[in-house]
């Protein structure tokens, strides 16, 4: 927690202000607790003593009667009846038998009573009620308490006696437990919290430290928290925090990489784009020659430097991974993918046969220059895995159909198919590399080209070689599809 202060430049600076942390609050609770543990054995332990003690003060008073019973004509001398009366410290004793009340032995002294007592039929919360008020009541207290120490069924003592004895045994007692439990309350206090403060509250603290210490640097891989091995909670949320914390700073070296490498690529688009429209330039010249072959591949090389001039200047004003929006038209697919071959020299003769199973007339609703750099990439990759194979010979096929208003193009090769490894991440950028030297990029950029278009290119099983599907629909299809889902 931290307080803004405003300085003398108008700056605002963060005070550091004290919070009590994990450990204060644990320590205060515990103690809280444990207090409050205490006080609920406190109260009725002080109840059953002061009840104990009356017991025992009628016991003697019984003890007392029967020796006043026992006397000639049931009369003490009254030397001996004060002395048992000290020695029981009672006023005056009386004994119920059968359906009378007979008083035994009293004081010369008659005494007002202040308060009665019925020991037999007190409930538990009457006891604890009539203790904690001795400690209240004026040291002066005459009270009559009737009980049954041991007399037959129906039979009872009753005694009148001052409660000062009775409350300076009951303060006596309540200081010897006020004394143990503040030691009881210290020891147990004291295991409870440092049990706590090792089990949750240092494990607590070093997740929330590692936390803020990998937020102010979170590419350092040495900031990730190593895991303890403990099975509960904690151990839980330490694995996982250590993998996201691993994820998250491979993902920002990523990131970082590829800022690198954008900034990197945005040099070099610049660079190219000059060279290209040399090229371009160049190449208009070569219209003027009249060999026929010359003509026939003149149109097909200025068509190529004017998508990769064009391409350069996107890369240039984007500066991202980020196409830009297709620019949809119907064309005919037939001679866009007889451009792919050419622009890749296919077929080769002995090498990668090329076969194009299209009919003329069908349509597709796209943008040209974005299909077109989406097949380059995956006939690109149909060429490289067949160059890499030990076999001699191998083909590409390119077919498209129409499947209502989605139009469906596979592009497939003889070549060792896609490695298992690689198709977790087949459509990730630098994540998909099957072969040694590659990016993945193709396959990502065909992707998001493709889901640019509402489409989806996905990888069909098979028992050998690869086949691409692509799928897109209409622009149409895709507008009534958003309707849909707008209503």
């Amino acid at each position: 927690m931290t307080d803004e202060v405003s300085s003398a430049e108008g700056a605002t600076k963060r005070v550091p202000r004290y919070v009590p942390g994990l450990s204060a609050k644990l320590l205060l609770l515990t103690i809280l607790f444990v207090m409050l543990a205490e006080v609920l054995v406190f109260v009725p332990s002080v109840s059953n003593f002061r009840r104990q003690w009356l017991m025992e003060r009628m016991a003697a008073a019984q003890i007392a009667a029967l020796a006043a019973e026992a006397a000639p004509g049931g009369q003490l001398p009254s030397t001996l009846r004060n002395e048992l009366l000290e020695q029981t410290k009672v006023k005056a004793i009386a004994v119920k038998r059968a359906d009378s009340r007979i008083l035994i032995i009293e004081m010369d002294m008659a005494a007002d009573i202040d308060a009665s007592y019925d020991l037999r039929h007190a409930s538990w919360l009457t006891l604890i009620a009539d203790a904690l008020m001795v400690y209240v009541a004026p040291d002066d207290r005459i009270i009559r308490v009737v009980g049954e120490p041991g007399f037959d069924e129906g039979e009872f003592i009753e005694v009148v006696m001052g409660e000062a004895p009775l409350k300076a045994a009951m303060i006596r007692y309540g200081l010897d437990i006020l004394g143990l439990s503040i030691l009881i309350s210290i020891i147990t206090a004291a295991l409870v919290y440092l049990s706590l403060d090792a089990l949750l509250v240092k494990p607590m603290t070093k997740l929330t430290w590692n936390i803020v210490r990998f937020s102010e640097r979170p590419e350092d891989p040495s900031r990730i928290i190593n895991p303890s091995s403990r099975r509960d909670e904690i151990g839980t949320a330490e694995r996982e925090l250590s993998s996201m914390q691993r994820e998250l700073a491979e993902t920002l070296s990523q990131k970082t990489r590829l800022a690198a490498l954008g900034l990197a690529v945005s040099k070099i688009s610049h660079d190219l784009r000059n060279m290209l429209s040399s090229a371009q330039l160049l190449s208009d010249r070569l219209i003027t020659v009249k060999d026929p072959t010359v003509q026939r591949l003149v149109p097909k090389l200025i068509a190529s430097l004017d998508r990769a001039i064009r391409l350069c200047a996107r890369t240039l004003d984007f500066g991202q991974a980020q196409e830009i929006a297709p620019r949809r038209q119907r064309f005919e697919l037939a001679p866009l993918v007889t451009e792919v071959g050419d622009s890749l020299g296919l077929p080769r003769p002995k090498l990668i046969g090329w076969s194009v199973d299209i009919e003329e007339a069908l349509e597709v609703d796209a943008d040209r220059d974005q299909l077109f750099r989406v097949l380059s990439n995956l006939c690109r990759n149909a060429v490289q895995a067949l160059e890499s194979q030990d076999e001699a010979a191998g083909e590409i096929v390119v077919a498209a159909r129409r499947e209502g208003s989605v139009t469906v193009i596979e592009v497939a090769d003889t070549g060792p198919g896609v490695p298992e490894r690689a198709r977790a991440h087949l459509f990730k950028a630098f994540q998909s590399v099957a072969r040694k030297g590659g990016t993945g990029l193709g396959l990502a950029i065909a992707a998001e080209l493709v889901q640019a278009h509402g489409g989806n290119l996905t990888l069909l099983d098979t028992e050998g070689g690869a086949i691409f599907r692509v799928t897109i629909p209409d622009l149409v299809v895709e507008l009534d599809h958003a309707r849909r889902l707008s209503a």
